[in-house]
């Protein structure tokens, strides 16, 4: 007979050893990176857009696992319809039956998109980008696709060859014919159209990697743009979707837009489940599965399981019942109003744009020569390093956790969960001002801990 697992034992016995378990076994530098910015916390417990340490202290989520907790962690509706799943002993993934949660939860979906059809489970962000990119090649015959500058699709190897950042692409050619163009540059988008051999553009409304909403109308004219040339239009909703930026989906902030493919994962998941779904025109699945012997061409192992399906149904229950996507709205249109209010007060922060809860905040060269010598010298040494010494004391002093949206850049990306609340907001703009206000005074714990990162930036060169 098998000793009895208890996972409460063994968390108890070895919880303690999570960064030395990770530093020998899984990414050595991630906890390193954690040590060196001091985010080496040890989180107990978490409920909504909070979470609570060993000592009861209570922190505000502003990341969101990336995006991924839409409702925050651990909602209990998502809980319930995860137990009730598991205890119904389903005769899940035998591949050969139609079980009805897959089906119901397309329909969910394509209810938010009825000018889509059909709709292909996967089990996360990046392989719901490759299926599109699939699709669209073998849908209409062309190799090549288009991506916009700055772009981030996914690190699996198809969406990495649309990815438009170097740093993640080097050392990892060959990858997927394609080119990248400007965001918003339709004369760059129709030149690579006159080639004849491009299958799609992938785009995503607003840009993750600092927080840049494609321009008023360019959506649209691509879309007009794409098809006249029988190529498609793909967007990628995986982080933007789910009411994250104040509607279900972000292209729908402009009228007439109606992509080709949809791809969609993170918040689907209620932060329990991965699951990664990509929405499509009728032409387009009955091309790719255009008979009996092609039943298989694109499938995934775990693809449509009943945990997943169970999850996402319950996650669009929950934000049609508590309105998760107008709260989004109305939390981002007061959390940007506040913050950019401080614009004219803060000569280091010179910009705050967005929709809904994904907001970006840019700093930029002061113009007083004593903070702009500091700017100089950290620019010098590595262009992010104002933001995040802004991220640290948000963490260390105020217990809020944010991200820098990308290498390279001094923008700070706030993506809580979409349930946060006005205590929430104010909270957050109260510990931004307090950090701002330390940053133009032209000492304390900030610039020191500015320093440490200039050597450590120095020392990785």
């Amino acid at each position: 007979m098998s000793k009895e697992f208890d996972l409460g034992t063994l968390l108890a016995e070895r919880g303690a050893e999570r960064y030395e378990l990770h530093a020998k076994y899984l990414n050595h530098q991630l906890p390193k990176m954690l040590h060196t910015i001091g985010f080496d916390k040890v989180y107990e417990r978490a409920e909504g857009a909070h979470f609570w340490d060993g000592d009861g202290n209570d922190y505000l989520d502003m990341l969101a696992g990336f995006g991924v907790m839409g409702l925050g962690r651990h909602h209990p509706v998502v809980r319930k319809a995860l137990h009730d799943v598991l205890d119904a002993s389903l005769a899940d993934l035998t591949r050969f039956d139609c079980q009805p949660l897959p089906g119901l939860l397309a329909e969910k979906l394509i209810a938010h998109s009825p000018h889509l059809d059909r709709v292909f489970f996967g089990n996360s962000g990046t392989e719901a980008v490759e299926t599109a990119l699939k699709f669209a090649r073998y849908a209409t015959g062309k190799p090549r696709v288009l991506y916009c500058a700055h772009a981030f699709h996914g690190l699996t190897t198809g969406s990495l060859s649309v990815n438009g950042e170097d740093g993640f692409r080097d050392g990892f050619a060959p990858l997927l014919p394609d080119t990248a163009v400007p965001l918003g540059d339709l004369d760059a988008l129709a030149r690579e159209l006159k080639k004849g051999d491009v299958a799609a553009l992938i785009v995503e409304p607003i840009q993750g990697k600092g927080v840049h909403e494609s321009p008023p109308g360019y959506l649209r004219a691509a879309q007009d743009l794409l098809h006249q040339h029988k190529a498609l239009l793909i967007a990628d909703e995986v982080q933007t979707g789910l009411g994250r930026t104040g509607d279900f989906y972000a292209y729908q902030h402009e009228d007439g837009v109606e992509p080709d493919l949809v791809c969609v994962a993170k918040a689907l998941s209620g932060g329990y489940v991965p699951v990664g779904a990509t929405l499509g025109k009728d032409w387009i699945f009955k091309k790719v599965y255009s008979s009996m012997d092609r039943v298989l061409v694109h499938s995934a192992s775990f693809g449509s399981n009943a945990q997943a399906m169970a999850a996402g149904l319950a996650v669009l229950s929950v934000m049609e019942d508590e309105q998760t996507v107008a709260n989004a709205r109305a939390m981002g249109d007061l959390l940007a109003s506040r913050l950019t209010a401080l614009i004219d007060r803060y000569e280091l922060l010179s910009d705050v744009r967005g929709r809904g809860l994904m907001i970006g905040i840019e700093f930029g060269r002061p113009k007083s020569l004593k903070l702009r010598s500091r700017w100089t010298m950290l620019q010098a040494a590595r262009k992010g390093l104002f933001a995040q010494m802004v991220v640290v004391p948000l963490l260390q002093k105020h217990r809020i956790l944010t991200q820098v949206s990308g290498d390279h850049l001094e923008v700070i990306k706030l993506i809580p969960p979409l349930v946060v609340d006005e205590a929430d907001v104010d909270r957050f703009v109260d510990a931004f001002t307090a950090v701002m206000d330390d940053a133009h005074s032209g000492g304390g714990l900030m610039w020191d801990f500015g320093k440490t990162l200039v050597k450590q930036a120095v020392a990785n060169r």
